[in-house]
Order: C-alpha cells, then structure tokens, then sequence
C-alpha cells in the first residue's frame, strides 16, 4: 500500500497543496486531475520519491520510503513526460536494456510486446528516428515486461492514438485486477467505467485554505 500522509509541496516559494493525504491499495487506479499548474506532477515525483516534500511523509507498506528507497523503486514504475529512452538503440535494444536492468525476471517476449503496442515492423528501428508517439510507445511497452506493483504514469497518452489509448487503458485494468496499483494523470477522458477509477481531484492552493 501507497500513503502520503499530510504532504505539503511548495515550488519557488508558492504552495501548490498543503496536508494532502492520499492512499492507494491493491487494485486500485487513481487519476489526480486538476487545472494546469496546480501540482499533480509535482505530486507524482513526490510520491515516486524524485522529489522530497515541503512537509509530510510518503509510505510504502507503512514505511518512510527515505528509508526504504531500493525496496520501494523495485516495486515502482515510473513514466514521466520524457519517454526516457537511448535514441542510439534500436526500439527492441530499448526494451531488452531496460528488462535487463530492471525486470531480468521476466519472460515476456520482447517482439510480441512490441507489436501488441503497434511497433510492429519498427523493431529494428533506431529510436531516435521514431516519431514523438511511437517514442511513447517505446516507453509504454515496458508495462507488459511485469515485475513492479505500483506504476506511476505522468500523462501516458501524449502522441498516442486512440487505438493506442484503448490498448493502454485494457492493460491498466489488467494490471489492477491483478492486485497491482496506478496513479495517472491524463488530459484525456478515461473511457473506463467510473466503479473502476478513483479521482483526486487537485484545486488550486490559496492561503485561506491552510
């Protein structure tokens, strides 16, 4: 289980949120929505522990994860706005490194995840000549390789097509009827029921509020 306990995020000396507590368990998939500037990506780096709160503390199965960093980020994805690939690999080169260095366990079948993600016929494509969705993907189809509980996914669908939503959201839900737990932020209306996502709705911070 996922918890943030009285968070407080203040960036260039203006408070985004103050006493923000949240928890995330076993199936669950949260969106933290919000205008533009309000902090849901500053709150996403807080929780993925790339960044330290103002006040506040953020657990992992009850534990400060400043405490329990190399336990915690085995069992984390995160997906920020960069794809956070080498454009000097191949698409295939990509994901096999990255499965290499965090997922060695797994069994996937590299060319079928690739073509489940619509990369198909571009494997051996270098990345740095991939367009900016097909980047994306690159990065999207390490959520298929298995291995961590709990993703957390910054605007996922950027430069994705609507099939390639559609493909991404089923796998959300693949994950999380597995026990696993998501946190995301999208611009984009989820297509998935309402029972199956839990909002977190962010507003903007004003001093009255404290």
């Amino acid at each position: 289980m996922l918890e943030a306990r009285a968070l407080t995020c203040v960036r260039e000396e203006r408070t985004l949120f103050s006493e923000l507590s949240l928890t995330v368990s076993p199936g669950d998939l949260v969106q933290v929505a919000g205008p533009n500037g309000v902090g849901k990506t500053s709150l996403l780096r807080l929780l993925a522990g790339l960044s330290r709160p103002y006040g506040g503390v953020v657990c992992w199965s009850g534990e400060n994860i400043e405490q329990c960093r190399d336990s915690y980020h085995q069992d984390l994805f995160y997906l920020g706005h960069q794809a956070g690939i080498k454009h000097e690999l191949t698409a295939f080169e990509n994901l096999a490194f990255f499965r290499r260095m965090h997922h060695a366990g797994s069994q996937a079948n590299l060319w079928e995840v690739l073509a489940r993600v619509g990369l198909a016929g571009l494997e051996d494509q270098y990345a740095g000549q991939l367009s900016a969705g097909q980047k994306r993907r690159v990065a999207l189809a390490r959520l298929w390789l298995g291995g961590p509980r709990l993703w957390i996914l910054d605007e996922p669908f950027t430069a994705i097509d609507k099939h390639g939503v559609k493909v991404l959201e089923r796998r959300l839900l693949e994950h999380t009827d597995a026990g696993g737990m998501v946190l995301i932020t999208t611009h984009q209306d989820l297509s998935l029921s309402a029972d199956r996502v839990r909002t977190l709705q962010l507003t903007p911070f004003q001093e009255s509020d404290a």
